[in-house]
């Protein structure tokens, strides 16, 4: 899988994924907070299966 999120797109995805998930401990504390592994997941990772198939990437690099 090639990576097709820069660095500002991933660190704002970590910090989105780690916000929802807190909220399964604090807060509401309900399990809406669980779709923050999504945005945490893919931030780790730095590939969007969604960019992918829109064709967007915002990471700098080029493509291989």
């Amino acid at each position: 899988m090639p990576r097709n999120e820069g660095t500002l797109d991933r660190a704002l995805r970590i910090i989105l994924g780690l916000g929802l998930l807190s909220l399964t401990v604090t807060g509401p504390q309900t399990l809406w907070g669980l779709i923050g592994i999504v945005p945490l997941a893919t931030g780790l990772a730095g590939f969007c299966p969604l960019y992918r198939i829109i064709g967007l990437s915002t990471c700098p690099l080029k493509k291989e």
